[in-house]
């Protein structure tokens, strides 16, 4: 049989240690629960929605246990203190028409789709543990409830002239159909669109530090000099791309209330959007 170089045997020792990258997204059911041929198991991305929720929840504690509201707020405070600030900033600064009271109305139901997203993404860069975000179907139905909420809030707001939202005012009678189905599209495409974008995001980003990682941990595990040396650059590129990575899976949280907010402007102002941007800025 032909001799195999080096390289070969990096190739295949590469094979064989190097687990899928798409594995740290697997769903294993923890205690399995099956009721005919519904399946009701207890897995890993429950798990780790508990912790989320356990995690909250403790750190609301710790900033309510002594009455919270000090006048020096402690270290938990802050930090409650900014991710308020941090939601209520996009919720004034992108709804308009309405008063600063009934804008705050909104802020709690914003406040914790942010923390949620907050404290789940960056999850998966923990090791041994799960992103709750990067699997679409949750993704998807928090998309699809925030869509169907903001909906409502349309109806309650506007009535039936919600639906005037389909169609521009001015617009021809005979173009009246195909523009209410050109409106209706996108507009429905909201819902898909945000649960798309916050599951790609967090699959593709942890995939790659996961590739990479496992790349550099084989190099740097081959007894040769040139391997070891070689490590180094994939090894800075893993670091790089880890803090990049922090970096977009909070932003992702930040984006997703953004755009939570100018969707809820759309429904509360219908056309007038634009309108009231011109009056505000007119007074700024």
């Amino acid at each position: 049989m032909p001799q195999l170089d080096k390289f070969t045997y990096f190739t295949l020792d590469l094979a064989q240690i190097v687990s899928s990258p798409l594995e740290q997204f697997e769903i294993i059911p923890l205690i399995p629960m099956k009721i005919g041929n519904l399946y009701f198991s207890f897995t890993n991305p429950s798990l780790f929605m508990l912790l989320t929720l356990s995690l909250v929840l403790l750190l609301v504690y710790f900033v309510t246990k002594k009455g919270g509201g000090n006048s020096v707020p402690n270290a938990w405070q802050s930090l409650v203190e900014l991710i308020y600030d941090f939601v209520l900033n996009p919720v004034n600064e992108q709804i308009g028409g309405l008063s600063g009271n009934v804008k705050q109305k909104f802020s709690p139901r914003i406040s914790v789709t942010f923390t949620f997203s907050l404290f789940c993404n960056p999850q998966g860069m923990i090791p041994y543990s799960f992103t709750v975000t990067s699997h679409f179907l949750i993704t998807l139905g928090l998309s699809f409830s925030i869509f169907i909420g903001i909906t409502i809030v349309g109806f309650q707001k506007n009535g039936l002239h919600f639906l005037s939202f389909l169609l521009p005012a001015g617009v021809p009678l005979p173009l009246a159909p195909f523009l209410v189905l050109l409106e209706l599209i996108p507009y429905c495409f909201r819902a898909l669109s945000s649960g798309i974008r916050l599951f790609a995001n967090m699959m593709a980003g942890h995939s790659s530090v996961k590739i990479l990682s496992g790349f550099a941990w084989t190099m740097l595990c081959m007894n040769d000099l040139l391997y070891f040396i070689g490590d180094l650059g994939p090894l800075f590129i893993v670091l790089a791309l880890t803090g990049l990575e922090l970096g977009v899976a909070i932003s992702q949280a930040h984006v997703s209330t953004i755009l939570i907010c100018i969707y809820l402007n759309d429904a509360i102002n219908l056309h007038q959007s634009a309108y009231f941007f011109i009056i505000e800025q007119k007074r700024v």
